[in-house]
């Protein structure tokens, strides 16, 4: 059965590079019946892109979320920084698909500020250069943590996620997303937005804040290359959902034990060991006989 809910929102999903978990998306996006799909940004990564890596799974991802469309889930394609190349088609709609670079919603008297959040990263606005650098760092910063999770995963360990322990670590990594929550959080208060809702710094988040008397909640969907998670909204609530890969296990045919069929004599009668069912009912029969 699949879950149904009303919005999902999933970024910084990053097809095409060696870090997206496209395997796991796709096994989420085939457990949910949704009616408003939101891509959050960097969906594809442009920056990263090469025709040489570009497996099925990617192009499976893709796929889904069109059948999704045709079967009538709305979806928002919202550019981020490494598909800021989109930006130049903003406004473009087909169908069910429409390509934005920012949303507002309104649900239950409530308005929602919906774009990636780049916007607030100094090195992007001043140094794209800069940026597209640490970002192919970050790239092989993933790849390393892919291996060795694969490792991991081989002896029984749970995954683990490389750049979150070092962002956790980092001061200046740590007062980086406090700066950028806090800035969403007040340039939301100021245009008089309920909610604002991000992706960009890969770490979900669900806090309200309240700014000279308004309160203001900010959402982050995370990732699906680090956290692999992704915002929900169902009966008017919202929630951060964690991929769990124990969710979508399944038993390997190669795995299923054969139902073994009880032996059977020359005559076709089931036998218990060297005595077929007809020789005891015979034996039941001389011994009514014999009155015993």
């Amino acid at each position: 059965m699949k879950r149904e809910l009303d919005i999902a929102i999933i970024s910084d999903v990053h097809l095409g590079t060696y870090g997206c978990h496209a395997k796991e998306l796709l096994n989420y996006l085939k457990s949910i019946k949704v009616d408003t799909l939101i891509l959050n940004g960097d969906f594809i990564d442009i920056w990263q892109f090469k025709k040489r890596y570009f497996p099925k799974e990617h192009m499976q991802v893709i796929q889904r979320i069109l059948k999704m469309a045709a079967k009538g889930t709305k979806v928002y394609y919202i550019t981020g920084n490494h598909d800021d190349a989109l930006r130049r088609y903003s406004d473009f709609s087909s169908g069910n698909i429409f390509l934005r670079d920012k949303l507002v919603l309104k649900l239950k008297d409530k308005t929602y500020w919906i774009f990636h959040g780049d916007i607030f990263d100094l090195f992007i606005q001043y140094s794209p250069f800069i940026s597209k650098l640490g970002g192919k760092g970050y790239d092989w910063l993933i790849m390393l943590n892919r291996f060795i999770n694969n490792i991991r995963h081989a002896m029984g360990l749970p995954r683990m996620s490389f750049a979150k322990r070092v962002k956790a670590s980092v001061k200046k990594a740590v007062k980086f997303i406090s700066d950028f929550e806090d800035t969403a959080i007040q340039m939301a208060a100021e245009q008089q937005y309920d909610y604002v809702i991000c992706g960009h710094i890969h770490l979900a988040q669900m806090r309200t804040e309240d700014v000279n008397g308004t309160k203001v909640t900010y959402l982050n969907s995370g990732d699906w290359v680090e956290s692999l998670t992704a915002l929900e909204y169902k009966w008017g609530q919202w929630s951060i959902y964690e991929y769990d890969e124990s969710d979508y296990q399944y038993v390997n045919k190669r795995l299923k034990v054969k139902e073994m069929k009880p032996p059977t004599d020359e005559d076709g009668d089931t036998t218990l060991g060297n005595i077929s069912t007809k020789e005891i009912f015979e034996q039941i029969v001389q011994a009514s006989a014999a009155g015993k």
